[in-house]
């Protein structure tokens, strides 16, 4: 079991305001899933993959993380196993301005201890996501849908355990969200584990199981019986 919480709760507190978001989430992902996070705002899903990415903490419950119990880590050893096991990509990309594809897909290597990895793996994940002839580009002069494809080559270039992409098309149009869509589905196909959160039906489609959120619970955890094939236009088992 890659993921499994107990019990996961989560509450912020700011002075004597006090925000209970998360009331006892319980969830397992396997290794090689591509789960769909879904719920109206405020439903908690976005603090949900903030806290399985090691970008927040929980207040009380268990997560497991490769069986790791994660809340007794220090914040050096959650930074560490963030930039080790952990990819993401953003609604609005995150890329640096007026630098090139090259070097924004190289930037996790800067903060990696694994120094076996180099120029070969940046390209290599430049080229999974199709864009070799564009490398030595800057990004100000990508469109929205070659800029997230630079933000899915950053998260793959350290070949980590899990991506996690928040609203990955909510930038874009239709046709270039369902080309994004098929790269993170390939991505997935090949055994990559993809953890998305959306809001959007058609792009949960793409993921093989969909747990939706309401008020800080998970209402319903489902299989996708038809996943949806972008390239072709098709549905595909």
């Amino acid at each position: 079991m890659l993921i499994q919480t107990k019990q996961l709760k989560k509450t912020y507190t700011t002075g004597e305001l006090v925000v209970p978001v998360l009331h006892g989430i319980d969830l397992s992902i396997d290794t090689g899933e591509f789960v769909a996070i879904m719920g109206p705002s405020g439903s908690g899903k976005s603090t949900l993959m903030h806290i399985l990415s090691f970008l927040d903490t929980l207040s009380e419950g268990q997560y497991l993380f490769n069986g790791e119990d994660v809340s007794t880590l220090e914040a050096d050893q959650l930074s560490e196993m963030r930039n080790k096991s952990i990819g993401f990509v953003f609604q609005s990309f995150n890329l640096l301005p007026r630098t090139s594809v090259y070097e924004n897909v190289a930037l996790p290597l800067l903060y990696s201890r694994d120094k076996s990895r180099g120029q070969d793996d940046v390209i290599a994940a430049i080229e999974a996501v199709g864009l070799t002839h564009r490398k030595d580009n800057l990004s100000n002069q990508l469109s929205g849908g070659e800029k997230q494809r630079v933000a899915i080559a950053r998260a793959i270039v350290n070949d980590p355990d899990i991506v996690f992409a928040d609203e990955p098309t909510g930038n874009l149009d239709s046709k270039t969200g369902n080309e994004i869509m098929q790269i993170l589905q390939d991505l997935n196909d090949e055994g990559r584990t993809v953890i998305m959160v959306t809001h959007e039906q058609d792009t949960a489609d793409h993921a093989k199981r969909i747990v939706r959120l309401r008020d800080g619970v998970i209402e319903l955890s489902s299989k996708v019986m038809k996943r949806r094939f972008a390239r072709e236009g098709e549905l595909k088992k």
